[in-house]
């Protein structure tokens, strides 16, 4: 018991540390502001996919919207339901490079926060970088669909077995439960494929599970936490106007990029501390 005090105290004394050497708060606002750069590209991509695939636009959407505060999902709704109505066509063909291009800023900017966090210089070349970063885009991107996707046939199956039986109340409470479920695995796998991947060194897999697990439960709760203080406790379209939904918006990014830059952070503080037992 003692020795795991020591540890957390450790833990918490040398993340304290860290925070301010490698300026979290600045690294988090860099990152939200790449994140606000992507965020349209990957939402404009996905929808021009949907021809394509057994989901809707309302799907997509739902997933942000179980997250975000409401002034923000108006905000992203709005804007991209306009964008959407009037682009040119043929993005698929012609844009897509350029669409996933511009998405993956944000994850370029989380490989230079987690190289950071483990004290490493980016070593690999710009194409190589560039590259592994589109990689993970689109490795995210086919993630957030299978996300989607599984929930919308698995609601019908579900629906259809647990009727035969009579069962179909007890499933959609089932159900509600289940969506919450999958949602944080989703997220466990996803923040797990940047810890490991991301930083320009070589790591197992195992070890990059603490910062994924507080990245999930972490982003969760404070993206919950957010959605009820606004809806609640604060008006942030009477105080600001207009810009009110961006301020928030910018807010939820900036809270998501602390989080996500101090999982890196959780995961290099044990990854040096393993080095040190050997």
């Amino acid at each position: 018991m003692e020795k795991a005090a020591d540890i957390n105290s450790s833990l918490l004394k040398k993340l304290w540390h860290r925070i301010e050497e490698d300026d979290l708060p600045g690294l988090s606002a860099q990152l939200a502001y790449f994140f606000l750069l992507s965020l349209f590209p990957l939402l404009i991509f996905l929808f021009t996919l949907l021809p394509y695939l057994p989901i809707q636009h309302q799907d997509i959407l739902g997933v942000i919207r179980g997250f975000a505060p409401s002034e923000t999902m108006n905000l992203i709704e709005k804007n991209l339901i306009d964008i959407m109505k009037h682009r040119h066509g043929g993005l698929l063909s012609f844009g897509v490079i350029g669409t996933i291009w511009s998405a993956s800023n944000g994850l370029s900017a989380i490989v230079s926060a987690f190289n950071k966090a483990y004290n490493v210089k980016e070593s690999r070349s710009f194409i190589v970088s560039r590259g592994m970063a589109v990689l993970l885009t689109i490795g995210m991107l086919i993630v957030i669909i299978v996300a989607i996707v599984l929930p919308v046939f698995g609601k019908g199956i579900g629906l259809f077995l647990f009727s035969q039986f009579g069962f179909s109340k007890q499933f959609l409470i089932l159900w509600s439960t289940l969506r919450w479920l999958v949602s944080a695995v989703i997220l466990f796998l996803i923040f797990t494929a940047l810890y490991w991947i991301a930083p320009n060194i070589k790591l197992k897999c195992r070890s990059a599970f603490p910062g994924a697990g507080f990245s999930t439960v972490g982003w969760i709760a404070s993206s919950l936490a957010l959605s009820f203080y606004v809806s609640n406790f604060s008006n942030y379209s009477i105080a600001y106007g207009s810009i009110g939904a961006i301020i928030v918006l910018m807010i939820w990014l900036y809270i998501t990029a602390f989080i996500i830059i101090l999982g890196g952070e959780i995961n290099a503080f044990y990854s040096e501390k393993s080095k040190n037992n050997c």
